[in-house]
């Protein structure tokens, strides 16, 4: 099969490997029809990512048929479309037994393009399949589906329930990117007072509006007086850092007032300072995280019933076979426009069965 291999910082090719077979009873293979772009998937890309080895095949969301399952999978079988989590949970671990499954000891947690071979691919092995694919139902278009395989849940997880939003609240979500804007829509669903978005490019300021941000911010023109202002001084009750550079995250801790939430959600690649000097005494809270995907289900039935607005994210499509050029429209968002890229592979017939 063809799929999108990491070969070091700077190195990458849609490629032939070999097609993946179910090594463990647990296992399903998925044909994948809908595969997106992630940001942590550039951040693998130049080398953030250390864990990630040459040779991996790179991405953690997809949209596919179940072609192949194991003796032991039981919720899911050949036929069935289903929406591949870019979490993994074993189910057993007390992790798991927590719905803590991003930190899975089993074998699972973010290991999709991360640790094993992933979903850029015209075919993924999936690893505990009965916890880490969802069936999705005939009426929803893959390229809906596959936004909530990480965006979504991460976006509402990470940043809207770890950060607290609660009605009333002065919501800035600092980097107007797909994540948050996805933290954007999800943070409305507890009727904020206002939501600030900042961002450095006016195309995703713009877009920021449209999905509810009520005030935005160029990043370089002193966002912080905006939300003093709006705030009579007192800062934002909740910031939400979407980017993952020490400036973004920096911001947010200028911006939150006393009591208030810092719930980072970018993937850094670089230390940023945390300035105890201004922010010990000001009784803040400062949450990290990996997403979940505890709330996929819920967010499934909402997206289902054209509660969640996950077309609205998606500015290009491409066929499978043209990764690379997708690759670099996502890269170039500045130039591009682009928010989520997603792409539809062709369907093939046959997956070679016994192959490593």
């Amino acid at each position: 099969m063809k799929a999108f291999v990491f070969h070091g910082a700077g190195q990458s090719a849609w490629e032939d490997v070999p097609d993946p077979a179910v090594k463990e009873p647990t296992d399903a293979v998925v044909r994948v029809d809908s595969v997106t772009i992630c940001g942590t998937d550039l951040h693998i890309l130049k080398g953030d990512v250390p864990e990630v080895r040459p040779g991996t095949v790179l991405g953690h969301e997809a949209v596919g048929e179940i072609v192949e399952v194991g003796s032991d999978v039981r919720t899911v079988r050949p036929g069935d479309r289903v929406l591949v989590s870019c979490i993994t949970a074993c189910g057993r671990c007390a992790y798991c037994r927590q719905g803590g499954y991003g930190q899975c000891r089993g074998g699972g947690g973010w290991i999709l393009g991360h640790l094993i071979d992933g979903t850029q691919a015209e075919y993924v092995r999936v690893p505990y399949a009965d916890l880490s694919v969802h069936p999705l139902p005939a009426t929803m278009d893959s390229a809906d589906a596959v936004l909530l395989a990480d965006i979504f849940p991460t976006s509402y997880e990470v940043g809207v329930l770890n950060g607290h939003v609660r009605p009333g609240d002065t919501v800035v979500v600092v980097g107007a990117g797909p994540i948050g804007l996805a933290a954007i829509s999800t943070a409305r669903l507890f009727s904020p007072e206002r939501i600030v978005a900042v961002d450095l490019a006016p195309a995703r300021l713009e877009a920021a509006r449209k999905l509810g941000a009520d005030a935005v911010a160029d990043a370089r023109e002193a966002p912080e007086q905006l939300v003093a202002d709006l705030t009579d001084g007192l800062g934002a009750n909740v910031v939400i850092e979407a980017v993952g550079v020490p400036e973004s995250f920096e911001l947010c801790t200028r911006m939150v007032r006393p009591g208030g939430h810092v719930a980072n959600v970018g993937v850094h690649g670089k230390p940023a300072t945390l300035h105890l000097e201004d922010l010990w005494i000001k009784n803040i809270t400062i949450t990290t995280g990996l997403v979940d995907t505890y709330s996929t289900p819920t967010l499934l039935r909402m997206a289902a019933a054209g509660r969640l607005p996950t077309s609205q994210l998606v500015t290009h499509t491409f066929p499978l076979d043209r990764m690379e050029e997708a690759y670099d429209v996502f890269a170039r968002a500045a130039d591009t426009g682009a928010l989520k890229v997603v792409l539809g592979g062709e369907r093939h017939d046959v997956v070679a069965v016994g192959t490593a």
